[in-house]
């Protein structure tokens, strides 16, 4: 067991020691030999007073603890879908929010002159993706979107126990965020529908949930989805590749900005390009419930399932495998495992460096 020193003979020991300047090797005088202390008594009260290690003072005013109070320690635990909730319903607030502008200032009833134009709306959406991303990504990475969530679960190291905390708070935050936007813009939506208590799917339910144009047919609708999904993340996982061209992570919102743009403007028109989950589901339940009824559900026989949810989740999901196959590096893809032969190697070598002369097995790294 090791012998620590007393305070005594601490004392005596310094008639003997020269002045040490914070961390200094200590000279032993000829009159007595000096055993260098270990770092236990380096960092301890010894070391303290013999000047080796100072504790950081404590700015006035500041508290030494990481939970200053009861909702500091709430926080911490739902912070991350906290972060995914805001990004959310920031993202569907500024969105949908641009959709009504959009439309309803387009009618002569509401706005003089027309308020925007289908560039409008996709920069709307770009500049709001862009926003959510910025809110969250700190925090929680800032996906936003069920699909993103799920294909980073199935292909990469994102816990699956966080999948369903993640989901729920992207679909609340959605579904709030299209309540805000109704209640701003009840009054022109009431005059676009001719009457407080008329709503239907034709007339203002798209200003919230995306519905395909009449001439396509379901499996192109789903086919256009997961395009465009697959097409943003690959993107996503381009710009968040440290071994590839990554930016610095405060301009990934802004090469979302752009990917948003470029699908919006190629591939937006037929289906609305959902490419989220949440950014459809959750303003289509609250429509269901602020007087749309189950028409919103019942369009194109659950249009609602096939292509805003399953189309954006499986596009999403290969779009990170395809990525993952052809440029990641990275170990937390499921397809840079090591496998047996690999694992075999690296245990031969490793056993090969234990037998080399003055290597031991604990030095190893």
């Amino acid at each position: 067991m090791a012998s620590y020193p007393s305070k005594d003979d601490a004392k005596e020991d310094v008639s003997h020691i020269e002045e040490i300047n914070h961390g200094d090797k200590i000279s032993p005088t000829p009159e007595a030999a000096y055993v260098q202390p270990t770092q236990a008594e380096r960092r301890g009260w010894y070391g303290r007073m013999m000047g080796y290690f100072q504790e950081p003072a404590i700015p006035p005013g500041e508290f030494i603890t990481r939970y200053p109070n009861r909702w500091s320690r709430f926080r911490e635990i739902i912070r991350e879908p906290a972060a995914e909730f805001l990004g959310t319903m920031v993202l569907i607030v500024l969105g949908t929010g641009n959709n009504c502008q959009v439309t309803l200032g387009s009618n002569t009833a509401i706005a003089p002159v027309a308020k925007g134009a289908y560039i409008s709306t996709t920069m709307g959406w770009a500049a709001a993706t862009a926003c959510g991303v910025w809110v969250s990504g700190g925090i929680s990475g800032g996906h936003i979107n069920p699909a993103v969530t799920i294909a980073f679960a199935t292909m990469r190291d994102f816990p699956w126990r966080k999948v369903p905390v993640f989901v729920l708070a992207q679909f609340l935050g959605a579904f709030c965020g299209a309540a805000f936007v109704y209640g701003n813009y009840l009054g022109a939506i009431n005059i676009q529908e001719g009457g407080g208590n008329i709503r239907t799917v034709p007339g203002t339910a798209s200003l919230f949930a995306t519905y395909a144009l009449d001439y396509m047919t379901n499996v192109r609708c789903f086919l256009n989805e997961f395009l465009a999904t697959a097409i943003l993340l690959i993107v996503v996982c381009a710009v968040t590749d440290n071994n590839g061209g990554a930016p610095p992570p405060g301009l990934v919102p802004l090469v979302l900005f752009c990917t948003i743009i470029a699908i919006g403007s190629g591939l937006g028109m037929q289906t609305g390009y959902a490419i989220n989950p949440a950014r459809d589901f959750g303003p289509r339940t609250f429509t269901a419930m602020a007087g749309y009824g189950r028409a919103v559900y019942n369009y194109r026989d659950q249009y609602w399932i096939y292509t805003p949810i399953i189309g954006p989740i499986t596009g999403a999901i290969v779009g990170v495998f395809t990525y993952d196959l052809l440029c990641y590096l990275g170990k937390e893809s499921i397809l840079n495992r090591p496998d047996k032969r690999a694992r075999r190697v690296h245990a031969h070598a490793q056993a090969a460096e234990r037998t080399k002369p003055g290597i031991s097995g604990p030095e190893l790294v």
